[in-house]
């Protein structure tokens, strides 16, 4: 039984973390880029015909994802394709995902043996066994299932997708970019559909006017009893990125061992571009306590429950607490940062000082001097 998979690089963003990148290319954890759970999910379940949708901004993920050699899909038949469908328009509309894959039917025609697609957005990070999704499917006889995650929903973040289910497991509402209270399941945007089918869909809805996966066909087709649609449960770790705050809660939550461990191993290794670097250096007098420091990094001051990425400098003096910094910063002597996200190849200024919160940490954008 083949499977292709599908990941979208772009349908959510986080304000300026994303402003000149996709959500893919989003680096996540100290080495990797969010669009590597997704690869890695895919290639430990044998899907070896992967397409990448994105729409704008996509140069970084195309430089970091390459050949895709990293997760063994450059050589195999079908391999890993770059669909870029709003590269040549005018007005770069996008209108949502079934108006993408119209775009790209090409990728969906290619390969008749390619039975079933699983479909995932790049900004909810979890370590999964497709396998066992599509066995889900498969077994229920159900047009499309939806993965889900418990505990998300707290009747306050918006969710893209909510499901309730009654006690037999049966959905008894749907509801789209609802904020659900904690009886709601929230869908992980993974999805998983027969190629035919889909391809059906996509033509049938475009030809109607109709472009949203979650509004138009999930909901609406549900609500008319036109389609049915089987719950899987995850019940691993899920992390939903959606908002800077989410970003930044999630980045120090690697912190947790058990998270880390799940996220990392839970059913397969998490797979990334090889980069190689020298080991950290820790100065004599640094400090360095409940943090995740990759490789490259300078340390002289001291750095407590933050993340950073490769080739971070932190001066002697300078005080790093609660922050995620990624590649090539440099942090001069005795300037204090708490709560804040620095993006790559920025310089903060020797004694500066910047003091975010957890729920609105401060973002200080690429290239960036403070």
């Amino acid at each position: 039984m083949k499977v292709m998979g599908i990941i979208f690089a772009n349908d959510a963003t986080v304000d300026a973390l994303t402003s000149s990148r996709t959500m893919a290319s989003l680096p996540f954890g100290g080495r990797y880029r969010q669009v590597d759970f997704h690869l890695s999910n895919m290639a430990a379940a044998g899907i070896r015909h992967v397409g990448i949708v994105s729409r704008h901004n996509y140069q970084s993920l195309m430089n970091h994802v390459g050949s895709g050699e990293e997760w063994g899909l450059e050589m195999e038949e079908g391999g890993l394709e770059f669909l870029t469908p709003y590269a040549m328009s005018v007005t770069n509309t996008y209108r949502g995902k079934l108006d993408a894959l119209h775009s790209v039917l090409g990728f969906l025609e290619y390969g008749s043996d390619d039975e079933y697609v699983i479909m995932a957005d790049s900004a909810v990070l979890s370590n999964m066994d497709l396998n066992a999704v599509l066995e889900s499917h498969i077994a229920s006889g159900k047009d499309i299932t939806v993965v889900t995650k418990t505990g998300i929903a707290d009747g306050k973040k918006q969710l893209d997708l909510a499901l309730k289910l009654d006690e037999s497991g049966e959905i008894i509402d749907m509801a789209v970019d609802y904020v659900a209270d904690k009886s709601y399941l929230a869908s992980m945007d993974v999805f998983v559909l027969s190629k035919t089918w889909l391809k059906e869909k996509v033509k049938e809805f475009i030809a109607r006017n109709l472009f949203h996966m979650d509004r138009d066909l999930v909901l609406g087709q549900w609500q008319k009893g036109e389609i049915t649609v089987n719950v899987y449960e995850f019940s691993g770790v899920a992390l939903f990125n959606d908002t800077p705050a989410e970003y930044f809660r999630n980045s120090l939550a690697l912190i947790d061992s058990g998270v880390r461990h799940d996220l990392f191993g839970g059913n397969h290794p998490v797979f990334t571009r090889v980069r190689d670097r020298v080991p950290s250096y820790y100065g004599e007098n640094c400090e360095v306590e409940d943090s995740i420091v990759a490789d490259g990094c300078i340390i002289e001051g001291e750095v407590e429950e933050s993340v950073l990425f490769r080739d971070v400098t932190v001066c002697e003096g300078a005080e790093v607490e609660n922050c995620v910094i990624m590649n090539n910063t440099v942090i001069g002597e005795g300037a204090e940062l708490k709560y804040v996200i620095l993006d790559k190849d920025v310089t903060v200024r020797p004694g500066a000082r910047l003091i975010g919160t957890e729920n609105n940490p401060i973002i200080i954008t690429r290239g960036e001097t403070v």
